[in-house]
């Protein structure tokens, strides 16, 4: 016959805490799942940083405004940006310091997908006109700073999520949260007298469940730089914060340039038509983006864009080049 368990009960000590007489009742496990998918969550995440460039007219009068993956720091003139009826987009640069490990041509992809998506998003409401053509705003960004993609980790990812089918069983496998991506970006919007009317200071990391392993060393940066295109071309949209609202569907002529085909506007075909469903199948493959995306159709004259982009990149927001983008401290939350 078994003896029978000795009281588990406490007698409280001058401080308040208990002291168990006996066997301590256990702790129940269900905190242990919790705490690991907590820890888990947080592991998969990169981490952007918030930081401030020299490229942005002016700073005043950002505050927060975040998503559920994306900080960001913003300020619009709602009225004005509404009022415009024409936009322009100057092609988007590097910070001197910004993808140190990334090439050239690995930037230059990385850029146009931004001006790709702005352009795409703007068309929405805004006619897109080119270089040569007067504009009630004109829309530049800065890439201030790119985490490299892991390569090694992300082929491990992709051998990883194909062990379900090899097995024969559904589900799926998270990306292992290793060597993750992140961009950040800082862009605005000024008027024909070159006064800000809206600015966005944004930055986004990948994560092991929204943002498929691509073998490159840009294969997130290219991801998240669609996400910057289509939150800044909402800011100026909407003339609101893009965050915390549910989008607008997009047009026929929107969804028709995702899948390949030709933009709306003339101004937009100066950065090439989206890979489309090569694209995405690449993509599920974890191929790299220089793979799918032939890029810019004005890459064959960089002297060209040097001058488009020497036409609007003039004066105070010059200054600085090359320096390290210095952090922010946010003035609120979302």
């Amino acid at each position: 016959m078994s003896r029978p368990e000795r009281a588990t009960r406490p007698f409280f000590s001058a401080g308040g805490q208990p002291v168990w007489l006996g066997r301590r009742p256990r702790q129940s496990s269900a905190r242990v799942p919790v705490c690991l998918g907590a820890f888990v969550l947080l592991s998969a995440c990169a981490v952007a940083p918030m930081e401030r460039g020299q490229s942005l007219s002016s700073y005043d009068g950002l505050t927060t405004a975040d998503g559920v993956l994306t900080k960001s720091l913003l300020r619009v003139d709602k009225d004005k940006v509404l009022a415009a009826k024409t936009v322009r987009i100057v092609p988007v640069t590097f910070e001197a310091v910004a993808g140190p490990t990334l090439s050239p041509q690995q930037r230059a992809l990385v850029s146009n997908t931004i001006n790709r998506a702005m352009c795409a998003g703007l068309s929405e409401r805004f006619e897109v006109v080119g270089a040569d053509r007067p504009a009630d705003l004109t829309v530049r960004a800065t890439v201030l700073h790119s985490a490299a993609t892991d390569e090694v980790a992300a082929g491990a990812s992709k051998v990883a999520s194909a062990i379900p089918t090899i097995l024969g069983v559904s589900g799926m496998v998270p990306r292992i949260p290793v060597g993750l991506g992140s961009l950040s970006i800082e862009g605005e919007a000024v008027d024909i007298a070159g006064r800000q009317q809206a600015a966005m200071i944004w930055g986004r990391g990948a994560t092991s469940f929204t943002n498929p392993a691509k073998i490159s060393k840009i294969g997130d940066a290219y991801d998240l730089a669609s996400n910057f295109g289509e939150d800044f071309s909402a800011l100026l949209v909407t003339g609101e914060s893009p965050f915390g609202k549910a989008g607008a569907l997009p047009s026929a002529g929107k969804i028709g340039a995702a899948l390949g085909g030709k933009p709306k506007y003339a101004a937009c075909a100066e950065f090439g038509v989206s890979p489309g469903l090569s694209g995405v199948v690449a993509g599920a493959a974890g191929l790299p983006p220089e793979w799918s995306d032939t890029g810019r159709l004005a890459e064959a004259a960089p002297a060209e864009a040097r001058r488009r982009e020497g036409l609007f990149r003039s004066g105070p927001q010059r200054r600085g080049a090359g320096r390290r983008p210095r952090r922010l401290q946010a003035p609120g939350g979302r």
